[in-house]
């Protein structure tokens, strides 16, 4: 059985950091959104995140940290955006970032992407519990619906979390963005090769990096990344290549 915890609010530094706070509906459903999360990780493991302060700032903060040129305050405490976008969460695990983005961003429609169908049940219904009519959630491998018509170049965004090196990501993400579509990779540290291994794998699959931001979490003070690519033509049809490649052998400059 587990005892009922209750997350903080942090109302000021959603603001301070993010320059965007939730509505009170929306903390409800962070807060519906943990308690579940707590009693599936006894059948699941979804997270070793579980003490409230620790699953905020690492699990609600820094989901929303990658979508936070998206994010703008308004009167009423509701985010909004330009235009409802089409976002794509890469390995979505335990649903995070693309649940928490959901929550944020209700107007967006949010596909969540992961191997193993026991996490995507699960997210199914956390999803369902949350009231989230802007979620769906597929079991897949992102090399093969890469080559997917109705995945390729069809998504505005692509979120993509602790999945692998840069290159890595980079391969699974830009096949399905559109023209102009962006990806946000999220990292702890950033360093120089990472850097150049990125930009490697970013020229050969059509994309650039367009903005590395660095994040100071705010309550442990961790250092963070998020690094922005965008698409800027169209990518190679043999990208990504075959199941286990990209992880194996990412690109390089060699290649």
């Amino acid at each position: 059985m587990i005892e009922s915890q209750t997350l903080p609010q942090n109302l000021d530094l959603w603001q301070e950091t993010l320059g965007w706070q939730p509505s009170a509906n929306q903390l409800g459903q962070f807060q519906r959104l943990y308690q579940t999360i707590l009693t599936a990780n006894q059948a699941v493991n979804l997270t070793r995140i579980t003490e409230p302060k620790a699953f905020w700032e690492k699990h609600l903060w820094d989901s929303l940290s990658g979508v936070a040129p998206w994010l703008k305050s308004s009167a009423s405490a509701q985010p909004t955006a330009e235009a409802p976008l089409h976002i794509l969460d890469i390995g979505s695990g335990g649903g995070f970032p693309g649940i928490p983005v959901a929550i944020a961003c209700p107007s967006w429609q949010i596909t969540l992407l992961d191997s193993t169908q026991k996490k995507i049940r699960f997210v199914q219904h956390l999803a369902q519990q949350l009231g989230l009519e802007n979620i769906a959630a597929i079991a897949d491998r992102a090399e093969d619906i890469g080559h997917q018509p109705h995945h390729r170049e069809r998504y505005d965004l692509a979120l993509i979390r602790a999945v692998g090196p840069a290159a890595t990501c980079a391969e699974y993400a830009l096949p399905v963005l559109k023209l102009g579509g962006q990806s946000v990779l999220y990292r702890g540290q950033w360093t120089a090769p990472e850097a150049a291994a990125l930009e490697a794998a970013v020229d050969k699959l059509g994309g650039k990096i367009q903005i590395v931001r660095p994040w100071q979490t705010p309550i442990s003070a961790g250092q963070r990344h998020c690094i922005t690519r965008q698409k800027i033509s169209s990518t190679p049809p043999d990208f990504p290549r075959a199941v286990g490649i990209p992880a194996k052998f990412p690109l390089c400059a060699s290649m």
